[in-house]
């Protein structure tokens, strides 16, 4: 039987060419082992038994079978891996860098997998990585222009309307600005110019640490696959709702990042000549509030629940939805504006909106940590491995009032 390789060191070509060679043999095999079993029942129900040689050929030919369906299977998986690294080739036949999450980067470590085969108790490993290992997709870089490209049919975290950063340090300094006043105006030559005033207070923003613990049965290391899901899914969506939780509505206290939401300005009507009539215009306004405080705004964040009753508006006469289509794939937006949703209870019939790409960051130490153990409480009696991730961030707001919080209830 020929030696699966690695996806790195295949060409697609020749997988693809194996794998068509590999559905012929399990064609074949099919169509010879089920006459095969057939003929067998048929023997064993007229003699009561079957025969040493029948039991022998049929046993040959349904291990071929599952054999040769091992391998297909394990083919059409090396195709898949391949065709995407394919479609990642950018100009000139160079290859734009894969971006693993961490449940990739865990399985594919040398220690990893020799620690997978030999599972003893006292042992404990961890596995360093990129820090954008812990994200479900990454965001480039973004200035007031930029859009924010996500992957198809993905879901908007807060993480993913701000401004990304790296730090080294434990902690982040910066000025946060207070009040500004603009004093700017025509003046007559050789007269005093006015000032202008901005006042900013010195903040030092700590770098916190989000992280928790999830036990799996030793036998988990035995399939390294599995082991990636249960990162990749369990642990770091995890993670995730715990950040969405600190980004938003962090008090600042103690081991909590101080939330965006919580350091918000409260919706006020700007406009004298509009009167909002729903939420859909409490939104709109809420964005013009964020512009008269010098800033566009760049995103918006709502519960699940809201944005669902948003999406299921009908017109009065057509009864077709207005803002959405039921067989569409387009990303959540509002006025223009990507939309973040959240299963977070503080934002049910609540809204943030603001200038999440330039009026906020994210600064997340340089590398992740992901620890596989056998030596946590009774792990080794019970036979059972903890596996542990990790994220560290600190979180800087450039100016509060760039960003407009407030109920989508609109009284009578």
């Amino acid at each position: 039987m020929r030696k699966i390789m690695d996806p790195e060191d295949i060409k697609k070509d020749d997988v693809a060419n194996q794998l068509k060679l590999v559905n012929a043999s399990v064609k074949e095999l099919t169509e010879k082992a089920l006459p095969a079993a057939e003929n067998a029942l048929k023997e064993a129900k007229k003699a009561g038994d079957l025969s040493e040689k029948t039991k022998n050929d049929v046993d040959k030919l349904l291990t071929d079978l599952n054999t040769q369906r091992d391998l297909q299977n394990q083919l059409a998986t090396q195709l898949g891996e391949a065709e995407q690294m394919f479609a990642r080739l950018g100009n000139n036949g160079s290859q734009a860098p894969a971006r693993n999450r961490a449940g990739d980067l865990v399985i594919v470590d040398e220690a990893m997998i020799e620690f997978s085969k030999n599972v003893s108790a006292g042992r404990r490993l961890a596995i360093d990585m990129p820090r954008n290992a812990l994200t479900s997709f990454a965001v480039n870089p973004v200035d007031g222009s930029t859009k924010i490209i996500t992957n198809p049919n993905q879901r908007l975290t807060v993480r993913d309307l701000l401004a990304p950063g790296d730090t080294e340090s434990n902690a982040v300094a910066y000025l946060r600005e207070m009040l500004f006043t603009n004093a700017a105006a025509p003046v007559a030559e050789n007269t005093t110019k006015p000032y202008s005033e901005i006042t900013f207070e010195e903040v030092l923003s700590g770098v916190k640490t989000i992280a928790h613990l999830m036990k799996v049965a030793k036998q988990t290391l035995d399939d390294l696959p599995q082991l990636r899901s249960i990162i990749n899914g369990r642990l770091l969506n995890g993670l995730k709702r715990v950040e969405d939780t600190q980004l938003l509505f962090g008090s600042g206290v103690g081991n909590n990042l101080h939330g965006i939401y919580t350091q918000a300005t409260a919706f006020a009507n700007p406009s004298t000549k509009t009167t909002p009539s729903n939420s859909l215009d409490v939104m709109r306004l809420a964005m013009l509030q964020v512009t008269l405080a010098e800033l566009s705004a760049t995103g918006h964040v709502m519960h699940d629940i809201d944005w669902t009753d948003i999406e299921l508006i009908k017109d009065a006469n057509t009864k077709g939805y207005l803002f959405s289509n039921p067989f569409g794939t387009l990303e959540a937006r509002l006025w223009g504006l990507p939309v973040a949703q959240t299963n977070q209870a503080g934002m049910l019939d609540n809204f943030l909106t603001g200038s999440f790409a330039d009026a906020a960051q994210i600064f997340d130490r340089e590398d992740a940590n992901v620890v596989v153990s056998t030596e946590n409480a009774d792990d080794f009696e019970k036979n059972m491995v903890s596996i542990r991730a990790e994220e560290r961030l600190a979180l800087a707001v450039y100016r509060p009032q760039a960003f407009v919080k407030g109920s989508l209830t609109v009284g009578p």
